[in-house]
């Protein structure tokens, strides 16, 4: 399964249409510890790159957007006893929502592994 990532520090996994998002080991290191993560609610429409949730971190608080169009289908709901998952497993079981994807072919306006380490490496 491939992962896609934006300049914003998303990722996205897609199985049978559905696509699993978060945020990228790199962000969560850089927010710190996570204290909060605002969850959609499912069944919202989301539109590609448009903000699809919210995390709280000692250091700060920022929008999480969606790397893809869809409709919320699943939520995290560990993460609002346990937010720090995130810090854990950014890029596991950190995952913030489930969206079953409208439009595959947006994935060409993402980054696959190779180029978001390169972003990242030119952001240090």
């Amino acid at each position: 399964m491939d992962t896609y990532f934006t300049k914003e520090h998303e990722w996205v996994k897609i199985k049978e249409g559905i696509a699993s998002v978060g945020i990228t080991e790199y962000a969560a290191h850089q927010l710190g510890d996570i204290t909060f993560v605002e969850l959609p609610q499912e069944g919202k429409v989301v539109k590609q790159f448009e903000a699809l949730a919210g995390i709280e971190s000692v250091k700060a608080a920022s929008d999480i957007y969606t790397p893809v169009s869809g409709q919320v289908v699943k939520v995290n709901t560990a993460l609002e006893d346990r937010p720090e998952i995130v810090n854990e497993a950014a890029e596991d079981a950190g995952w913030i929502a489930w969206v079953k994807v409208a439009d595959e072919s947006e994935l060409k306006n993402l980054m696959n592994r190779e180029q978001y380490e390169a972003y990242v490496k030119g952001l240090e």
